[in-house]
């Protein structure tokens, strides 16, 4: 029987003992580790090396993290990579911009490797068990989650979601009619145990309800609680 392949992450960050520490610590956890201090090299390198999740700062000269994330985003084979952000902006509302960029999460610096080390961990065990067993699809209105297949329809509409908005979509859905609270949402989705900025599922629920258009409104809100899916 066949070794697993080791999960890949795309370290990026123009500061060297950055990259240097953060390599140190999950190469040490056994992932493969590419690290790159200029910007301009990440999107040829990541079509190149196809990193299970990419780990990018947000303040580089040149050309910065977030504007690397829409390019991402844009990107067909990349679209679905988790990003995880490293910032020293410490502001909400510049962490929000993160995320509307297209972020799956992003941990501000100066960080703690081992809190680090388990984001990274968290991520890459949500996308291994996306093939551990066969589910059926889910349904609400005119939305159909394809779990194994990864995809989301409306209407027979293929839906382009990050890997993020696909699990808060996905998990909404097959918890359709009933009310999930913020923190709910952040340990199911983000798997945090303890307290986070609540913001940031509202801002991947405002993404989806974007891409939902006409759809949005089966997205419900439940003032001073969260969220659920409803049928008409």
């Amino acid at each position: 029987m066949s070794e697993e392949k080791p999960f890949k992450v795309l370290i990026v960050d123009d500061e060297k003992d950055v990259t240097e520490l953060v390599s140190y610590h999950l190469i040490a956890k056994g992932y493969q580790l590419r690290a790159l201090n200029d910007p301009h090299l990440v999107l040829e390198e990541c079509r190149r090396f196809s990193p299970d999740i990419v780990i990018l700062d947000v303040m580089m000269p040149d050309l910065s993290g977030i504007l690397l994330c829409r390019l991402m985003r844009a990107d067909h084979k990349l679209k679905e990579t988790p990003i995880l952000f490293l910032t020293a902006k410490t502001a909400e509302g510049d962490r929000i911009a993160g995320l509307e960029a297209g972020g799956d999460d992003y941990i501000c610096k100066p960080f703690s490797p081992r809190e680090l080390v388990l984001r990274v961990q968290g991520f890459l065990r949500r996308s291994a068990k996306r093939g551990d067993s066969v589910v059926r699809p889910l349904a609400a209105g005119r939305i159909v989650v394809d779990v194994d297949r990864y995809e989301v329809t409306v209407a027979g509409r293929p839906l382009e979601l990050t890997a993020t908005e696909f699990r808060l979509l996905s998990l909404l859905v097959e918890r359709k009619g009933r009310v999930q609270s913020r923190e709910q949402l952040l340990a199911n989705v983000w798997n945090y145990d303890e307290e986070m900025e609540t913001r940031t599922v509202d801002t991947h629920i405002r993404r989806i309800r974007e891409k939902l258009g006409e759809d949005a409104s089966i997205i419900d809100t439940v003032r001073g609680v969260g969220y659920r899916v409803v049928e008409s």
